[in-house]
């Protein structure tokens, strides 16, 4: 057993643990989030550490998405798997010869016991408590039987044994809880605390982990208070100093059922990205799941803040126990913020990713492509919630003319006199002089304003139609959409050409 210092109350450390078992878990996110705002108030440091010994769920893509999911939030740590750390290794399939020692010494103290129980009699066991409605747990059958006594009785499996738990009578069942207070759990059974692979399960991992690395602060969802008694004793047996305990509530879904990747495609960590949100968004509404808004000296609340707002006033009596509800609607009024207040630049960098998986733009666009951009971003910024909306809406600025398409639902508005409003506005626009056209039309006098002027005049009072009907048919012309970025500035965006070209392939079509 390695021993090192305990750190200064002064300092804590913290981690978050995931298991590579898939896409992670947007609990990741959320545990790392309220672990790192404290490491950081504190000025102390986050760990990442990897607990891949299920290998039967191991999927080896699974701890790269880790990695990437959790610098895409901006979530950090200090030591970890890709960066190191002075107690490397950080994934536990590589510290399996630092397992073995604790397991001997709980061994020679009579703490632990070998079990040679076959998978079959376990499961047998198990569905007769059941039934007779008695508590379920681990009978004993193997405690203080050597290999050759057990091999005399049913139900023996001569693969090599498990090491359990044993459980005293007197076992605490109580623990103080930095979020509950004092917590009760339910007594445990004798758990299998090393595998027959030779890999160790969660309880004993996790503590001799937090005990090597030098963990003092514990943060993990409340489905491990349950749990926790078998931890406290094993701290007890090996004479180690426990850590402090927080039990997080379980993110919920609107059922009040756990969030699960199963059930909800909001429970996988890259759904988020795959969905246009933006970090920053997120982050800022998982902290909101289980705090409350930043409270502003004249009393009122604000449920817009960043990370350093929350960790610099971060108290674990303010985290509400009751499990959260996890509503989108809330995240997407967020996010919607979120992007109004990106600068231009950022934004319509954001936006390329996106773009370019939707090819409305290749991975490699030109200076003129990413100038038009930049314009039509300036439009829809205040008009999307989710950063996959801009493909439909960017879409038309980059196709040619001849090759837009006009979607059925747009079209199918066209009301009998969409013919004499195309001719109108053709014939006005025709007349705008756009000598001195600069890249997006913007030194020309075919600019938004004269171009309203003009429609306005054709249109509204020359055909008398009223400005709520009266531009319908023109954007379905420039953009295809019923739906479409404000129209005259898009006119301007397009150019004169383009915007005539437009107005006249809908109008041959009608």
């Amino acid at each position: 057993m390695t021993e090192h210092p305990t750190p200064a109350a002064s300092s804590p450390r913290l981690r978050v643990a995931p298991s590579p078992t898939g896409d992670p878990h947007v609990g990741t996110a959320y545990m790392s989030l309220f672990n790192l705002a404290f490491a950081r108030q504190q000025g102390g440091r986050f760990l990442l550490r990897i607990e891949d010994t299920d290998r039967a769920r191991f999927r080896e893509d699974s701890e790269q998405q880790v990695f990437d999911t959790l610098h895409w939030l901006g979530l950090t740590w200090d030591e970890g798997p890709d960066i190191g750390g002075p107690y490397a290794p950080y994934k536990q399939s590589e510290r399996l010869d630092t397992y073995r020692p604790y397991v001997e010494r709980l061994l020679e103290d009579g703490k632990a016991y070998y079990c040679w129980c076959s998978g079959e009699r376990l499961a047998q066991m198990r569905e007769m408590q059941q039934k007779t409605k008695q508590p379920t747990g681990y009978d004993r059958l193997c405690h203080g039987k050597t290999r050759e006594e057990r091999a005399a009785l049913p139900g023996f499996t001569d693969k090599d044994p498990v090491v359990r738990m044993l459980i005293p009578d007197d076992a605490p069942l109580t623990f103080d809880d930095l979020i509950r207070g004092t917590v009760a759990a339910p007594r445990p059974d004798d758990q299998v605390i090393l595998k027959a692979d030779g890999f160790p399960t969660y309880h004993l991992a996790v503590v001799v982990d937090d005990h090597e690395m030098g963990i003092t602060h514990v943060v993990r969802g409340e489905e491990w208070i349950s749990s926790t008694p078998k931890h406290v004793l094993l701290y007890q047996w090996l004479g180690l100093e426990p850590p402090k305990f927080a039990h997080m509530p379980l993110l919920r879904n609107a059922d009040k059922s756990k969030i699960s990747k199963r059930k909800n495609p909001a429970a996988r960590l890259t759904w988020f990205k795959e969905e246009g949100y933006l970090p920053e968004a997120l982050v800022n509404f998982l902290a909101l799941l289980a705090y409350p808004p930043v409270l502003e000296v004249d009393g009122t609340e604000r449920e817009v803040f960043t990370f350093r707002e929350f960790s610099d006033g971060f108290d674990w009596k303010k985290v509400n126990p009751v499990g959260p509800i996890f509503d989108l609607k809330k995240l997407d009024w967020l996010n919607g913020v979120y992007i109004r207040e990106l600068d231009l630049g950022d934004f319509t960098s954001r936006l390329l990713p996106f773009l370019e998986r939707d090819e409305v733009l290749s991975g490699n666009p030109s200076l003129g492509e990413l100038g038009r951009l930049k314009a039509v971003a300036e439009l829809i910024q205040t008009r999307i919630a989710h950063l996959t909306e801009a493909s439909a809406l960017v879409r038309p600025f980059f196709v040619a003319d001849d090759a837009l398409e006009i979607a059925e639902d747009a079209r199918g508005q066209l009301k009998e006199d969409a013919g004499q409003v195309l001719d109108a506005a053709i014939a006005a626009l025709g007349d705008i002089d756009d000598a001195g056209t600069g890249p997006l039309g913007s030194d020309s006098g075919f600019n938004a304003a004269a171009i309203e002027a003009s429609l306005r005049e054709s249109i509204v009072e020359g055909l008398g139609i009223k400005p709520k009907f009266a531009f319908g048919p023109l954007r379905t012309a420039v953009s295809g959409q019923r739906i479409s970025p404000p129209l005259f500035e898009s006119m301007e965006i397009l150019g004169k050409t383009s915007t005539l070209a437009r107005l006249q392939g809908l109008r041959d079509s009608l």
